[in-house]
């Protein structure tokens, strides 16, 4: 540990492993002699839990002795009071997921699927799945989730991925320049996903959660332009720089417009393909940005002149796992650094994911988060196109 200036503690995230786990005993000191006694009754506890207990500011780096730690984003970050991540996700169960015809026009990772509805196989495979993810997030990794449904009725088969149709952004975000806590909303491609844009929850959001400004680019989808929220944003909310992949559900002038709605100071552009030669149809398909580590498929942006100024931005602030375009296939990039119970970030993923990172990608990974938490959501990502990522709406 090492604390920096301004208050900082700087936590090695070796912390965090097994091996190097450290516990502390608490002792009072004797006013009158200076005499430290440990305290009667208390037992050993784990230093990082310790620290959270205590509410000490404190952020997790590879090494605690480096030359450019107080450099380094998380470091800024905390000294700034802004986070990347957030402990509290909004989720849709997928009570009447099923595969989207509408969706599936510019989704090449999508396939055919049986209906959804009561006795369904499909819905009671991607219950089970979805059961299983809601575990892993909320009763291993202690994120508070927000969990909302809806129903064959609605006509919303892929409501189940709530954070293509709205965002929220902390007062501080953006290098200090949104002014106050944000909510936005934005233009859908699908009609279908359109109507996901349910009134009733967004003014359950706004009210719960204090969202003083409202932006709404909705109103667009009337001039057949798309911005499909953090589908196709990729954010690194600490230094305020926005990386978009273009496509038909992210266009050029309303990032620009969003960029300057919302106070950010840097958009990167580019465009990129899959393995079968087709536009990526989200960003968040082939890259994530977490605190202190970025994972992009390079590979898929095939001007080289926008994969050279997408990377050199990346490592300006981040340390860069490039994945492979059969990495990307298997959803490597579909991840999300959310904030564990113990206040530290953690990278989530399905299992799919997780199993085709190599030992030295996920090694790399871990050095910037407590853990790694994944969990199998096949069907999910086989009919609906899209991964954990997609499955988790962030409230700040």
């Amino acid at each position: 540990m090492r604390k920096l200036p301004g208050g900082v503690l700087a936590m090695s995230s070796d912390l965090c492993r097994p091996h190097s786990r450290t516990l502390v005993d608490e002792y009072d000191v004797d006013a009158a002699t200076g005499a430290a006694r440990r305290r009667p009754w208390s037992f050993p506890v784990d230093l990082v839990s310790y620290v959270h207990q205590q509410e000490i500011l404190s952020v997790l780096v590879p090494d605690v002795e480096a030359a450019e730690v107080e450099a380094m984003t998380a470091v800024r970050g905390a000294s700034l009071g802004v986070r990347q991540s957030t402990n509290t996700i909004l989720m849709v169960s997928p009570t009447a997921f099923g595969f989207n015809e509408q969706a599936a026009q510019d989704n090449s990772f999508m396939h055919v699927a049986s209906a959804p509805g009561a006795g369904s196989e499909l819905t009671r495979t991607v219950l089970r799945e979805y059961a299983g993810l809601h575990h892993a997030l909320t009763e291993v990794a202690g994120v508070q989730v927000e969990m909302y449904e809806h129903h064959l009725s609605h006509g919303t088969p892929d409501a189940v991925f709530p954070n293509n149709w709205f965002s929220t952004h902390a007062e501080g975000e953006g290098d200090g320049k949104v002014g106050e806590a944000t909510m936005v909303l934005y233009p859908m491609k699908c009609p279908n996903r359109s109507a996901e844009r349910r009134v009733e929850t967004i003014q359950s959001l706004r009210s719960r959660f204090d969202y003083s400004k409202l932006v709404d680019m909705s109103g667009e989808e009337a001039n057949k332009k798309y911005f499909e929220g953090t589908g196709v944003l990729v954010l690194d909310r600490i230094n305020g720089t926005a990386y978009v992949d273009l496509s038909e559900r992210a266009d050029a002038g309303l990032a620009a417009d969003w960029v300057e709605k919302i106070g950010y100071s840097n958009l990167v552009t580019f465009r990129s393909s899959d393995l079968r030669g087709s536009s990526v149809y989200h960003t968040n398909v082939m890259m994530a940005i977490g605190t202190g580590v970025a994972i992009v498929c390079a590979e898929s942006v095939k001007d080289d002149r926008e994969r050279q100024h997408l990377l050199a931005s990346l490592r300006k602030t981040h340390e860069v796992v490039e994945i492979s375009l059969k990495q990307q296939d298997s959803l490597c990039g579909n991840a999300l650094e959310v904030e564990g119970g113990k206040g530290l970030p953690l990278m989530a993923m399905s299992t799919q994911a997780y199993r085709a990172f190599t030992d030295d990608q996920l090694r790399v990974i871990r050095r910037h988060v407590q853990d790694i938490v994944h969990a199998p959501i096949d069907t999910l990502e086989r009919v609906g196109g899209g991964g954990v990522r997609c499955t988790l709406a962030e409230l700040f």
